[in-house]
């Protein structure tokens, strides 16, 4: 797994990049959760995910915020890491400019980062929000949303409780044109700890999978 160190706004940030083959493979950015509370590119959900994406055939960054492992910066508010999260679509667009998709995936934290990045770059064709923190920070930006995607959650979340993330999903599907998939894994909690973390990595590649072989957003 090469180590990889690119620009941020914030200086130099540190990543894992998974190249494939194919020159035209899709590209995945996968998004950690919260700094202040341990969150690291090396979060065992995040990693999941990471390598379900590169076993599907996509060529996959994962990295950490500013002030993380060896990122340069302190942490801002999710302001500051959302422009990492674009510097780091930025970085792996310049290595595949030939790639038809591009995914982005965010856990918890991570998952919000990702929903904003998603409305500020409309190249991005599909998103998987793992554990969404509805209860925490505002969504309502996603309005509206500009890609389908896929929202999953533990019914046993006590960190992101179920009930605002069913709330936010409902927001979503009024909006035409996208299709918001929402799946719930019977008695996980929010870090998806064993035996719930290969029940919700085999729902996102399922899910992924049959998008790739949908040509509709």
């Amino acid at each position: 797994m090469p180590e990889v160190i690119f620009p941020g706004p914030e200086g130099r940030l540190e990543g894992r990049y998974h190249p494939q083959k194919e020159r035209d493979a899709p590209i995945a950015i996968v998004l950690h959760p919260h700094p202040q509370f341990g969150g690291t590119m090396n979060n065992k959900v995040v990693y999941n995910l990471h390598y379900a994406f590169y076993n599907m055939g996509f060529t996959v960054l994962r990295f950490n915020f500013r002030g993380v492992g060896r990122s340069q910066g302190e942490y801002d508010q999710g302001v500051g890491e959302l422009s990492d999260a674009a510097s780091a679509l930025d970085y792996l667009q310049s290595m595949n400019n030939n790639s038809k998709h591009c995914w982005v995936a965010g856990f918890s934290f991570g998952a919000w980062i990702g929903m904003q990045l998603l409305m500020r770059r409309p190249e991005i064709t599909g998103f998987i929000s793992v554990s969404p923190p509805a209860n925490m920070y505002d969504f309502s930006f996603l309005a509206p949303c500009p890609s389908s995607g896929l929202i999953i959650n533990g019914a046993a979340d006590r960190v992101a409780p179920p009930a605002d993330t069913t709330n936010l999903v409902s927001k979503l599907h009024e909006q035409k044109g996208i299709t918001i998939t929402h799946e719930e894994v019977e008695g996980a909690g929010h870090f998806f700890e064993e035996p719930h973390m290969d029940p919700m990595i085999e729902t996102v590649q399922s899910y992924v999978k049959r998008r790739l072989t949908e040509s509709t957003r």
